[in-house]
């Protein structure tokens, strides 16, 4: 999962005592959500750095669209940017009609962080490898479910992934983000989902949730 910040202006906008006044952050997932944490951690150093009030802004819904599209239809001052994740680059792929062009409406500016996702489960599932998560899966078509941060998010990418490599018929649950699915699989409303390093360490040293592998090349 690749964490960075982007911005919606035009070339000239940014001049030498940027920024002269409040900057307003979108985060297009819902609060608690492993870019809304990074957000709120990257926004206090600007505000400190600049001595300007930075403002997270959190605008869910259809895997980071809406809160992409308002930053896209922002005024190209600079005064709006955006910290998105993977989904960015997913979003292109799963909507055939998006609001925005994600390369000519936006100004990369870094990246920010590289966190794997973590494959979890309930204690309720009664799985403890990957292994046995997808037999469990082949022996129920169908049946069971995994949740994912909402359609065209990065954990959603992930789980399609998984779904094609190990061949097991599985039902999706979009949430609305990734604390609503962290919830969803550790209740068993779900029985995994793939949560962002961030989001799954705490419920898994807490023994909420069973960590089964990472995505990552090494643990």
């Amino acid at each position: 999962m690749l964490l960075g910040l982007v911005a919606c202006f035009a070339a000239s906008a940014l001049a030498q005592d940027y920024p002269g006044k409040p900057v307003r952050v979108i985060v297009p997932f819902t609060a608690g959500s492993a870019t809304d944490q990074l957000a709120r951690a990257v926004s206090q150093k600007l505000s400190e750095l600049w001595g300007q009030p930075v403002a997270i802004e959190n605008l869910a819904g259809a895997g980071g669209v809406v809160g992409t599209d308002a930053v896209a239809k922002a005024p190209r001052d600079g005064y709006t940017l955006l910290i998105h994740g993977s989904a960015f680059a997913v979003s292109p792929v799963i909507y055939a009609n998006l609001p925005y062009d994600p390369v000519k409406d936006f100004t990369d500016i870094s990246t920010l962080a590289r966190q794997p996702f973590v494959l979890v489960t309930g204690p309720s599932a009664g799985v403890k490898t990957v292994s046995e998560l997808i037999a469990a899966a082949k022996a129920k078509p169908g049946q069971l479910k995994f949740g994912t941060a909402g359609t065209g998010s990065g954990t959603h990418f992930a789980a399609e992934q998984f779904k094609v490599v190990a061949g097991i018929d599985v039902v999706h649950v979009p949430y609305k983000g990734g604390p609503e699915a962290n919830a969803g699989t550790i209740t068993g409303q779900v029985t995994y989902w793939f949560a962002p390093l961030a989001m799954a360490l705490k419920p898994v040293r807490e023994g909420k949730l069973i960590a089964l592998c990472v995505t990552s090349s090494k643990r």
